[in-house]
Parts: structure tokens; C-alpha cells; sequence
């Protein structure tokens, strides 16, 4: 009933079930093992859009797809509209490119990227849109419900990026100070996929099939993104 093929723009996933992109972890070696269980697509750790732009060796290895299963995404993050625009023309090779504005780490905000873009709209418009006109494949972005929970924007955000041309968006229920702590928002994902007709998928708290029922049938989800979970269940195999 809830496992189907889902279409993402012109990419048709076999199922839709997507293994999160993970920082440090979702590496050729990660990606190849969880194949096995045959996710729908599968994502390259998040990759910075100015170390693309300044040609960093180490991330060209990060790039490196020829030996995954198709299909693959890239996840790239970044604020700089300059080197997002260059990112998006120079990957031509995954089937997806993805934009992070939903990482809570130090690191990351600091720079005003990841999440920091849920606390400017309009920029985070600008990234988006220049993205989206210089890619050649689908884009998809993956979010958090807002920075706070007094600053929810996951909706607004939403509809903004579906007028853009994003394929489809990903929301984890938190916001960026909840990081980890307490429990998914349901509600707030459900939300987001009523206010928009693009792919929802749903993320967050997935760690085995009552849970992963849990976010079908509480938020309608067209598929779900599982992250953390997925690294307890490749050490066991």
C-alpha cells in the first residue's frame, strides 16, 4: 500500500524508500552496502559548493559516482550564490542534485549555509533559484521545519520552492535548535505535503517498519528518507 514507485522531474525511483545523505558517512564503501537493500536512490555525503567552485581534490573524490548503483544523488550545500550556480552546471553526472538547508552543525551554520537559510527566505529563494536554472537534472531540496519553534517556515518554504523548480522536497519534522532532541512533528510534515503537489518525503525518527508506518499514515508522505537508522542496519548485515 505504501511502497510504490515515486517520480522525482524526469528520474522514476523503483521504490520510495531514499537512504539519507549523511556527512561522513554515506561514502562509496556505506553506499554500496546499503544497495543491498535495494533503496529507492541513494546520496553522496553533503558536499560544499565552495569546495566544488575551487576544485578541492578531496571532494572531486567525494563526486566520484561511476561505481554506484543508479539511480545517485549529489547533495550540495552553500549560501554563495556564485559557486552554487557553478555547482549545479559542473554535476552532470548523478541523476539528482539535492540542496542541504537543513544542517544543524555549528560548522556549517556559522557560515550562513545548511539551516541558516531558514532564517532568510529570501536568500534562501536566490539559492534555490540559481540552482534550479543551472542544473541540467531534477533538483530536490531537503529542509527543517524552521530554525526555531517560533520561526516555522516549512510551508512558506515549500511553495517557494515548488514555483521554482524543485522536484521534490525533503522535511525532516525538527527544527534546527530541536538538532536530534525530542520527537518528530508530524503535524508540521503534514502540513507541508497538503500546501504543495511536488513529492513530499518525510524524515526523521525512522528506525524500523512501525515507525516508517507511523509517517506514512500520519503525514501522507509520498516516500520517506532514512538516515541514522540506516547505519545500525548496514553493521548488521
Amino acid at each position: 500500500m505504501y511502497l510504490h514507485e515515486l517520480k522525482i522531474g524526469n528520474v522514476t525511483l523503483k521504490n520510495n524508500i531514499l537512504l539519507a545523505p549523511m556527512a561522513g558517512i554515506t561514502d562509496l564503501p556505506f553506499r554500496l552496502i546499503c544497495n543491498k537493500f535495494a533503496p529507492g536512490i541513494t546520496y553522496t555525503e553533503m558536499i560544499s559548493s565552495k569546495a566544488i567552485f575551487y576544485r578541492d581534490e578531496k571532494t572531486k573524490k567525494l563526486m566520484d559516482i561511476t561505481k554506484d548503483k543508479r539511480p545517485i544523488g549529489i547533495q550540495i550545500f552553500g549560501s554563495d550564490i556564485e559557486s552554487m550556480e557553478y555547482s549545479a552546471k559542473f554535476i552532470n553526472q548523478a541523476d539528482i542534485i539535492d540542496i542541504n538547508m537543513g544542517c544543524p552543525a555549528p560548522k556549517v551554520i556559522k557560515n550562513g549555509d545548511g539551516s541558516s537559510l531558514l532564517k532568510d527566505i529570501k536568500k534562501a529563494s536566490q539559492v534555490i533559484e540559481a540552482v534550479v536554472k543551472n542544473a541540467n537534472v531534477p533538483v530536490t531540496l531537503k529542509i527543517r521545519l524552521g530554525w526555531d519553534k517560533n520561526n516555522i517556515v516549512a510551508v512558506e518554504l515549500a511553495k517557494i520552492a515548488e514555483n521554482l523548480g524543485i522536484k521534490a522536497i525533503t522535511v525532516h519534522g525538527r527544527t534546527k535548535s530541536e538538532f536530534f532532541s525530542g520527537k518528530v512533528n508530524y503535524e508540521e510534515i503534514k502540513k507541508v505535503k497538503d500546501a504543495v503537489r511536488i513529492p513530499v518525503i518525510g524524515n526523521g525518527d525512522i528506525v524500523d517498519e512501525n515507525s516508517a508506518l507511523n509517517m506514512f499514515e500520519k503525514t501522507g508522505v509520498d516516500g520517506i528518507m532514512i538516515g541514522r537508522a540506516s547505519i545500525r542496519q548496514s553493521m548488521d548485515f
